[in-house]
């Protein structure tokens, strides 16, 4: 019993951080993104080649130009040429 329910847990914090949202940098320059999750925001800066997850149970993003964007935590947030594109 107990053996179950630890690889029940086990399962479940994996599968959590796969569904995670993640942002990628391509531009040789650092990036902003400001993530507003459960009512709090939070600056997320991208180095120049940086890949990050973010937004395990869904947010919005407010991207380099503005925009802002509502993400379900399954998305690729992709910035290239100071533009972001979500995937």
């Amino acid at each position: 019993m107990w053996k179950s329910l630890v690889v029940a847990i086990a399962l479940t914090a994996a599968s959590g951080s796969a569904f995670a949202a993640s942002a990628v940098n391509k531009d040789a320059e650092t990036r902003m993104l400001i993530v507003t999750e459960g009512g709090g925001k939070t600056e997320l800066a991208l180095a120049a080649g940086e890949t990050v997850e973010f937004c395990p149970n869904g947010c919005f993003v407010t991207l380099p130009n503005g925009d802002l964007e509502a993400l379900t935590g399954s998305e690729t947030v992709e910035i290239s040429g100071g533009v972001a594109r979500i995937k």
